[in-house]
């Protein structure tokens, strides 16, 4: 797997595509959910569902760290072919996942509790919400175990696999919300149904895919799956992906934050505009994970010119996507822009700052590609370390530059942040390189 002649562009688009095409399913479903309780003819449903799923999303994004840190970990078992650790790295995913789930369920009660108290809503919104989320909660272990699955896949380039897993999901998903929603007239509780069956369903299917991995001995190996040391290892790579999201979190989070500080026109605008950054990130999301594959297998095989090329190769891909993605922002901003409002004042405000969308995927490429690199060479501590740098220079320069230049002070701060991660990371890559020297058998440390 570590051989060069074998990292091909070819190779970059089979992982990267299936990723790409898996990644347009989820806006739709979310469309449909909506549109299906819009059935209903009133405002409260619609508002419920989505408030319910907002809720649950931020709750299992805590757990995201575990499709990240599954990737780079079985990415260099498989390159070091120990397929004994790939077996066990798929139990230790699943139990994590399971586990965690289990504790969502248990803990709902204030979960729910703590989201309606920090984001309150009407008395029958909430009532319809908790509905909802009371529902959707008991898939939790379902979905959570799915992320470790689909970093498993990733790690050895099974992307098709994930790209039929997550449009069988979603199709059953849109095709169940329609029948308990609208024919059987359940409402909000039949749109929560339809998604608990369709998480528990691609469950089954994703340990389908999996199937390989249960033909050996390995994953059932209680030594060799609780393994303390690469239970340690595995805990370490996870604690720093988990801090380093919360701060990019933190990061968007101020943004929107800040930007109500400016007027409703300004924050719609704002939120419109950060539609093109969730494309942007959507349509790099399949280079940085091949990223991940690619640079793992070469650090696990101990290959360096195998990973610089991976690095190059799906750094090159990236690259392009992202210039074609400014071009397309420059000539048809505008368009999209009107199909998102009709407000003659906000598509005025978000024309003003269009700009900034042109210029965010050229200087953030640096920083969503090396993200992939590093997460497959699990320098995790790095990711961690320079996030935190990137974080601080945002909160100290964007107040002054808010001051100074208003909302156009906003936006800048936001790029700047992706500047320095890019341009710390780029720092730190060199020992990456040399880490592809130093490894040895068993885990890679992160250093």
């Amino acid at each position: 797997m570590a051989d060069v002649a074998l990292l091909t562009h070819r190779r970059v688009l089979a992982i990267a595509i299936p990723i790409v095409l898996a990644n347009a399913t989820v806006p739709i479903l979310g469309v449909v959910d909506t549109a299906v309780v819009g059935q209903l003819g009133e405002a409260a449903p619609i508002g419920a569902v989505g408030i319910g799923a907002i809720i649950l999303s931020a709750v299992y994004w805590i757990f995201g760290f575990l499709r990240m840190g599954t990737t780079g970990l079985t990415s260099q078992a498989a390159g070091a072919g120990d397929q004994d650790e790939v077996q066990a790295l798929l139990s230790r995913a699943l139990l994590i996942g399971i586990a965690a789930g289990l504790v969502i369920i248990a803990a709902q009660v204030p979960i729910f509790l703590g989201a309606f108290w920090v984001s309150p809503a009407s008395a029958e919104v909430e009532d319809l919400a908790r509905d909802y989320m009371t529902i959707r909660v008991w898939s939790a272990p379902a979905t959570i175990a799915l992320y470790g699955i689909t970093g498993w896949l990733i790690a050895q380039e099974r992307t098709r696999a994930v790209l039929v897993l997550q449009v069988a999901m979603n199709g059953a998903n849109i095709a169940l919300s329609f029948y308990l929603g609208l024919a059987l007239e359940w409402g909000v509780q039949g749109v929560a149904w339809a998604t608990f069956a369709a998480e528990w369903a691609g469950l089954a299917l994703g340990l389908w895919f999996c199937r390989d991995a249960f033909a050996g001995t390995a994953w059932r190996t209680a030594a060799r799956v609780f393994d303390i040391v690469r239970l340690k290892h595995m805990a370490v790579v996870n604690t720093d992906i988990l801090i380093r999201s919360v701060l990019l979190q933190a990061i968007f989070v101020s943004f929107l934050l800040y930007g109500s500080d400016f007027g409703d026109v300004q924050l719609a605008a704002n939120q419109i505009l950060m539609q093109f950054l969730n494309v942007t990130a959507y349509a790099l999301d399949g280079f940085a994970f091949a990223a991940e594959a690619m640079v793992g297998q070469a650090l696990g095989a101990r290959a360096r010119a195998a990973l610089r090329r991976s690095a190059v190769l799906s750094s090159l891909w990236g690259a392009g996507i992202c210039a074609v993605l400014a071009l397309c922002f420059a000539l048809f901003g505008g368009i999209v822009i009107d199909l998102m409002t009709t407000a003659p004042e906000v598509r005025d405000a978000a024309r003003i700052y269009l700009p900034y969308m042109v210029a965010a995927p050229i200087v953030g490429v640096a920083a969503w590609m090396l993200d992939g690199i590093f997460i497959g060479a699990t320098r995790t501590k790095d990711m961690r370390n320079m996030m935190l740098i990137s974080t601080v220079i945002y909160f100290a320069s964007v107040i002054p530059l808010m001051a100074a230049f208003g909302n156009h002070g906003l936006w800048v701060g936001l790029l700047l942040s992706f500047v320095v991660r890019g341009v710390t990371l780029a720092w730190k890559y060199p020992a990456l390189e040399a880490q592809a020297d130093n490894a040895r058998s068993g885990p890679v440390a992160a250093a």
